[in-house]
């Protein structure tokens, strides 16, 4: 038989496009238009809605960019269409090809209820089914003239008072139309074998069955008239649409989801009418497709729409309480995980997980992640200790160079946690249910042969409006196809029960999941991320010192405030505005949200201190650490020891020397540091003819992903900057020795204080930095004459190990990685420990120097300039803190990474302050005290093993106690663990290395009847 395989494949691309698919809507009249034009921010719907129109013109431009235009449609059904189908067409202007990122709208009736959004994919608004001849249609269009963002060249666009005011958009078609069910039923036929038809082999018969198949269905359309002879197209294609699929085929959980970015390029304010919108759709296709399952994730979304469109919320209540409408994921948002700190990834759970408990009764049991840029090795143990036990994310199939051995697996993080995790074959977390995606997602399954089911997050994201119905149609006929993998609508909680169940044994990934893309990310943006790290440091001081406060002296706890600014900060770790991958819009929000945070925090934290250590001023000072300092007990105030002596002097080469009897620094004539030497071990920290706080300036131009990618090659011309403009040497107020430097560069200026503190171990290092280049990368580099295959980077409750080398592809593709407040290098009985306290991007290196001794060098990420999404990124002044500590264990790291975030130069005050809560070994780490969330007055105390071995430690209560409980992250009792059990009037702790635990104490404040009666003492 001759081969006309093609020749039929042709035929039903032009058929299907120029023919068939137009043919669904066969008749059509024109509505009538008007707009009203928002002066400002947008408005009210009720303002909307009553606001005065003016006539409007499909082809007329609309759309001032981050406008709002409220468009009204009118017209009337013909009297011939009665008994027929009647829809809506309202294009504002959609390219199709760019689902969620153009303009967008939401569809009210007269009365002001929501009916479904506008997007490009999604143009159609019902209106009758059957119609009345004469109805009258009247519907209302809240339309956002969203910018499109271009890639290149670089834009103004990205903010509101440079976007200007040149209309974006021109209004496409506005029509009242017969919707032909009949025919659109054909194109999803014609669609699903045609697309099952391409991804088939050429010589299974299967193929050829559909081939012809397809050609009798052409042969029976009249191409002048489609709608008449649909039907029987239609028939030609029933049976081998019947074909049953195969019993071992594969089988995917689709997922209905919408994918929104809580801000990227749009600001927070218009994610809120991205939310309304497309949970409009959903809840209203939930209302037509039975077996439609939709799920969406991130509290602060739902939070969104309750406080801005209750009337949409309440229509996603309904549907939620129905079982439809699912939320997953259990966090405030879809966070960075990497950066965000230990107590602020745990509280994305908290305020998340509860906030899905107060509003809808449901509790999570997954984590929903499919879009965030690598997950921290210290994840799996807080996903656990919020009640949680599943995984999914998407990510890590961007990355670069290694593909990732499984789709299904156990992920063990840094304490022995596993967490079951599913990366979905698809690929993708807007599958439209194209037969391209799903033969993908079999064929791509890594697991076959031990798991036979995956899952698929269905619809458009972002402003694309979700899944649609063309989506659910091709479902529905993939459900039990010949040929193709079996598609089912489920919940995400339904495919992780049963892919749990029938993989029994998965294969372990230890360790972080590092995404091998988007390393920039990690530095781009810096207030962005100083506003973060400030932040979360600031919430510690707040709960601890308001918590003593509150137990010390009844002082009101404020409970609302401190939520209310959690949850603050926490939307703004969502994976795109903490990773500075968003529009100016955006971060210049983020800076000044971060500025009101910290007046707020600040305010809470003075006021508890000046009621705990009295109004006069005195000679203690409040530790806020979780450890002493300078003899001032952690979590308490008291007179602070002396440093001993410290000088400054010259050197005789040119420079200064910086002497405190622990450590000497020599600081040359060029402001370089040049020799650390630990006294106590007589051992010099740096290479010899090395020099250590070396800026150096790369050019910075990736392939792609401007603010989100630094590609290796960056790496290959550098600038080291060594020339300074002054360098001037003196004793401070504070008994510290100091060399200040200036430099200047390009179009930028930076001054450093390089201070050796009296009795400190360590060199601090200010750095200010007045930045305004172009695709530039800043680092600031420290070599190390230390000799280690690993080293240690702080990460969420404990820290990971990275190796220095890079003998595999894996360790080779990690040339930027994260750490928090520490990073830590070691030989067998002494170490080097670099901190900061705002800085997260570093890289390190090794080289092996002509005396056979080893050069390991790590920099730290300072600044970057890319163009996209906001060309003026970072551009200003910057201040970082970093510090260089000799002979520092791992032990010391974690202290002195805390000691640089925290605050403890408050004035002093009169009174001394006893801390609530005594622990016994330094490796037991305080990560928060505070009061529980419930208001019962109970204080709260969470630690985690520090140092990465086995602790005890004794935690002794400075409060009466009616006992204790060992808790979830959410402050519920779990049945008594044996690593917490009562020890005279304390607790004794046994825990494993980088282990997490919450203990819950009762106090006599503690209202009765709120909560059980605590196990443990008494």
């Amino acid at each position: 038989m001759h081969d006309d395989r093609r020749l039929i494949e042709d035929r039903l691309g032009r058929v299907l496009t120029e023919r068939i698919v137009p043919a669904i809507y066969p008749e059509s009249v024109p509505l009538r238009a008007s707009i009203w034009v928002a002066p400002d921010e947008p408005v009210p719907v009720a303002e909307g809605l009553a606001a005065p129109r003016t006539p409007i013109a499909s082809g007329a431009r609309w759309g001032a960019p981050w406008g709002t235009s409220w468009l009204t449609v009118e017209g009337a059904v013909p009297a011939e269409w009665a008994g027929s189908t009647v829809e809506a067409i309202i294009d504002l202007g959609f390219d199709r090809n760019m689902t969620g990122f153009q303009c967008e709208g939401l569809v009210y009736r007269a009365d002001g209820a929501p009916v479904k959004g506008l997007h490009p994919r999604n143009q159609w608004v019902r209106v009758a089914s059957p119609a009345i001849g004469g109805e009258q249609v009247l519907l209302h269009v809240e339309a956002a003239s969203n910018p499109i963002i271009p890639f290149f060249p670089p834009t103004a666009l990205g903010a509101e008072s440079t976007a200007g005011n040149e209309p974006q958009y021109r209004l496409g078609r506005l029509d009242l139309a017969i919707f032909d069910d009949e025919v659109w039923q054909l194109v999803q036929d014609l669609e699903v074998l045609g697309e099952l038809m391409h991804e088939m082999p050429e010589e299974p018969a299967r193929r050829y069955d559909i081939v012809r198949a397809i050609e009798r269905a052409l042969d029976a359309v009249d191409l002048q008239n489609v709608n008449a002879t649909a039907a029987a197209a239609r028939a030609c294609l029933v049976d081998v649409l019947a074909k049953p699929a195969a019993p071992s085929a594969h089988t995917i959980s689709a997922v209905g989801h919408a994918h929104i970015d809580t801000a990227w390029l749009w600001p927070l304010r218009e994610t809120v009418r991205k939310v309304a919108r497309t949970t409009s759709n959903m809840t209203a296709l939930l209302a037509d497709e039975p077996e439609f399952v939709y799920a969406m994730s991130q509290a602060a979304q739902y939070d969104f729409i309750k406080r801005h469109r209750p009337e949409v919320y309440e229509r996603v209540k309904q549907a939620v309480s129905a079982g439809r409408f699912v939320p997953t994921g259990g966090m405030w948002v879809e966070s960075d995980t990497n950066m965000p700190g230990s107590e602020a990834m745990a509280r994305q759970f908290v305020h998340g997980k509860r906030f899905f408990l107060a509003e809808f009764g449901v509790e999570n049991e997954e984590a929903w992640l499919p879009d965030t840029f690598g997950f921290a090795a210290g994840l799996p143990q807080i996903i656990k200790a919020s009640g949680s036990k599943w995984l999914l994310t998407q990510k890590i199939s961007w990355s670069q160079r290694n593909k990732f051995p499984h789709h299904t697996f156990l992920w063990e993080g840094i304490d022995g946690t596993r967490i079951f995790t599913h990366f979905p074959p698809v690929d993708t977390y807007n599958c439209s249910m194209h037969g391209r995606e799903i033969a993908h997602a079999a064929r791509n399954f890594k697991d076959k042969g031990r798991a036979s089911i995956s899952l698929a997050p269905t619809g458009w994201g972002d402003g694309g409006g979700g899944t649609t119905r063309e989506m659910i149609a091709k479902a529905a006929r993939m459900a039990d196809l010949e040929g193709s993998p079996k598609v089912l609508w489920d919940s995400p909680s339904g495919f992780f029960t049963k892919a749990e169940a029938e993989y029994e044994n998965p294969p372990v990934w230890v360790g972080e999941l590092y995404l091998e893309l988007h390393r920039g990310t990690l530095t781009s943006q810096a207030k962005t991320k100083q506003g973060n790290r400030r932040s979360e440091h600031l919430l510690r001081e707040a709960e601890l010192w308001a918590a003593t406060a509150a137990v010390r002296k009844r002082l009101e706890y404020p409970y609302a405030a401190l939520d209310r600014i959690w949850k603050t900060v926490l939307l703004n770790q969502f994976h795109d505005i903490l990773p500075g991958s968003s529009i100016a819009w955006v971060h210049r929000e983020a800076e000044q949200t971060y500025a009101a945070v910290a007046e707020e925090l600040t305010a809470i934290v003075e006021r508890a201190q000046w009621v705990l250590g009295g109004e006069g001023v005195g000679p203690n000072v409040f530790n806020p650490t979780p450890h002493t300092w300078r003899s001032v007990p952690a979590g308490a105030a008291a007179a602070v020891a002396s440093g001993g002596p410290c000088s400054v002097g010259e050197r005789a080469s040119g420079g200064f020397v910086l002497d405190n009897g622990l450590v000497r620094v020599e600081v040359d004539a060029r402001g370089l540091v040049v020799s650390v030497f630990d006294l106590a071990h007589r051992r010099e920290t740096l290479p010899p003819g090395s020099a250590a706080n070396l800026l150096q300036l790369h050019p910075d131009l990736p392939n792609a992903w401007d603010a989100w990618d630094v590609d290796l090659f960056y790496r290959n011309r550098v600038t080291e900057l060594t020339e300074a403009e002054f360098v001037v040497a003196e004793m401070d107020s504070q008994n510290s020795a100091v060399v200040r430097v200036g430099r200047s560069f390009g179009s930028s200026t930076v001054e450093q204080a390089l201070t050796l503190r009296a009795g400190a171990h360590g060199l601090d290092i200010d750095t200010t930095v007045d930045w305004h280049e172009t695709e530039k990368f800043l680092k600031l580099a420290f070599p190390l004459d230390i000799h280690a295959d690993r080293y240690a980077s702080e990460t969420q409750f404990g820290h990971v190990f990275r190796p220095t080398h890079t003998n595999t592809s894996w360790e080779y593709a990690k040339f930027e990685a994260c750490n928090h407040r520490f990073v830590h290098f070691a030989e067998p009985g002494w170490g080097v420990a670099l901190v900061n306290d705002s800085t997260y991007g570093h890289d390190v290196t090794r080289t092996v120097r002509a005396d056979g001794a080893t050069t390991t060098t790590l920099r730290f990420s300072l600044l970057r300039a890319p163009r996209f999404p906001d060309p003026d990124t970072d551009h200003g002044t910057h201040h970082f803190r970093h510090a260089l500590i000799p002979g520092a264990s791992i032990g010391d790291a974690v202290c002195a990474g805390y000691r640089i975030n925290l605050t403890t130069s408050r004035p002093g005050v009169a009174e001394p302050v006893e801390p609530l809560f005594i622990i016994d070994n330094e490796a037991v780490v305080t990560s928060a005290v505070k009061l529980a969330d419930d208001g019962s007055g109970d204080v709260v105390l969470r630690v985690y093993e520090a140092h990465g071995g086995r602790a005890s430690a004794l935690v002794t209560p400075g409060f009466d106690t009616a006992g204790f409980q060992f808790c979830d992250l959410l402050e519920r009792p779990l049945q008594a663990d044996p690593s917490a059990v009562p020890e005279g009037t304390g607790v004794r702790l046994r825990l494993r290395p980088f282990q997490l635990v919450t203990l819950r104490f009762a106090t006599e404040s503690t209202a009765p009847g709120r909560k059980p009666e605590p196990t443990g003492l008494g």
